[in-house]
């Protein structure tokens, strides 16, 4: 991690049209912002060979620490970053009884980078229907390459891995997890 929580900071959710994500955040990140974008590695064909390529997990999307005001002003204030809107919560309405911006918890959002900043090539953005779970318990991976992440144990691809969850975005899977390496979180 390389923040600093601070009670007056959220992680905003933003969209960057036309796949611009690394060219907005190379600009906030110059600017002094934290920025994360998750990648991982896939097999394409380049020039008739198969090369391994870094692309991004969740197309379009971007996930800033900042404060409301230069959330604010990257998005409404920075002719450089047009191609910049908020992505928003659709599950919502703010007292003008319009959607807020989307904010994801800093647990959820530690969790996410945990399972996402090794970018494997296993890694997915799933949806419900393609995840059988295994019961609803919260479990931990205590050791392998997604040690750290928390989620749900189901069944993907025909594969047993944990799936977490990132609110009103999505679900992520990670590579195949054996059972040795899960515990399950004890609920206090």
């Amino acid at each position: 991690m390389n923040y600093v929580p601070t009670p007056d900071k959220s992680w905003y959710v933003f969209s960057a049209s036309y796949g611009r994500e690394d060219r907005a955040k190379d600009y906030i990140v110059e600017d002094g912002t934290f920025v994360y974008i998750a990648k991982r590695y896939v097999q394409k064909t380049v020039n008739g060979k198969q090369k391994k390529v870094l692309e991004t997990l969740i197309p379009n999307l971007l996930f800033v620490y900042t404060t409301e005001d230069k959330a604010e002003e990257y998005v409404k204030n920075t002719p450089a970053l047009s191609f910049l809107t908020y992505y928003y919560n659709h599950f919502e309405l703010d007292d003008d009884r319009k959607n807020p911006p989307l904010t994801v918890s800093r647990k959820e959002m530690e969790n996410f980078i945990i399972a996402t900043c090794n970018q494997s090539e296993h890694l997915k953005f799933v949806t419900e229907s393609q995840c059988h779970f295994k019961g609803g318990e919260t479990v931990k991976v205590i050791d392998g390459l997604f040690k750290g992440t928390e989620g749900r144990v189901a069944r993907v691809s025909g594969q047993q891995r944990v799936v977490l969850s990132l609110s009103n975005v999505g679900l992520i899977s990670t590579a195949y997890i054996p059972t040795a390496f899960i515990r399950p979180i004890d609920k206090e």
